[in-house]
């Protein structure tokens, strides 16, 4: 199987500007997953889709080549990840490469790493449409979600009748730090309507870095980690 590991770090960032390249323990953000990608493939099946030249120069100094600069079309907030991953798909048919599967990784999440990565591949089956990383919810349904009702009362999200955490059925969200596609299924069904599969990381690892609360966190990981 052939697997093109694709970065998806577009300039724009409205709630953290720059995000993608901001400082993290003296590091670009960015360099974090490209680290982890490097741990599982060589460079030339590594490509990190962007419209900034700022995290193009980021990507070059890490030794990865930066095949195309993504369509400004395609780096706007309505840009959909399912046409910017079309868009790298063609790239390399254009250039008569094909790939089985286009691992996603976004740089928003720095402790995910290649172990993480070989993991989810390993989790691949015959029928495999699509891995999605995951984490175990704290925020169960079951438990201590609730909705307000066209009366105003609080009810809960999902019926169940459970009077302790632990015992309520277990409830994933999604983490965004892996998503794996099978290709061809992608051409066939559409991103949305692919069947997913899980990988599950721990609490820690699906940290995803959306504002400056979240880089405090996950330095404080690292530095902790540093000092073993």
């Amino acid at each position: 199987m052939d697997f093109l590991f694709l970065i998806t770090a577009r300039g724009g960032s409205k709630g953290l500007p720059g995000k993608n390249i901001k400082p993290l323990y003296g590091r670009p953000l960015l360099s974090y997953t490209l680290d982890a990608a490097k741990a599982v493939s060589s460079p030339e099946h590594i490509c990190v889709s962007t419209d900034d030249e700022a995290i193009a120069a980021v990507v070059r100094d890490a030794g990865i080549p930066v095949p195309f600069m993504r369509p400004q079309e395609l780096a706007t907030d309505t840009a959909t990840t399912e046409q910017v991953l079309i868009h790298a798909i063609q790239f390399y048919e254009s250039q008569g490469v094909n790939y089985d599967y286009v691992v996603i990784l976004q740089p928003t999440s720095p402790l995910r790493t290649g172990q993480h990565i070989q993991e989810a591949l390993n989790t691949i089956t015959p029928d495999t449409e699509m891995i999605v990383s995951v984490k175990e919810t704290d925020a169960n349904p079951y438990y201590v979600l609730v909705e307000e009702d066209e009366e105003g009362i609080l009810r809960k999200s999902k019926e169940g009748h459970f009077t302790r955490r632990q015992d309520c059925p277990k409830v994933y969200e999604l983490n965004g730090a892996i998503y794996i596609i099978n290709v061809d299924k992608l051409k066939q069904k559409g991103l949305t309507q692919l069947n997913r599969q899980k990988y599950v990381m721990d609490k820690m690892a699906s940290i995803d870095i959306d504002d400056e609360l979240d880089f405090s966190l996950v330095e404080l990981v690292i530095s902790k980690e540093e000092r073993g």
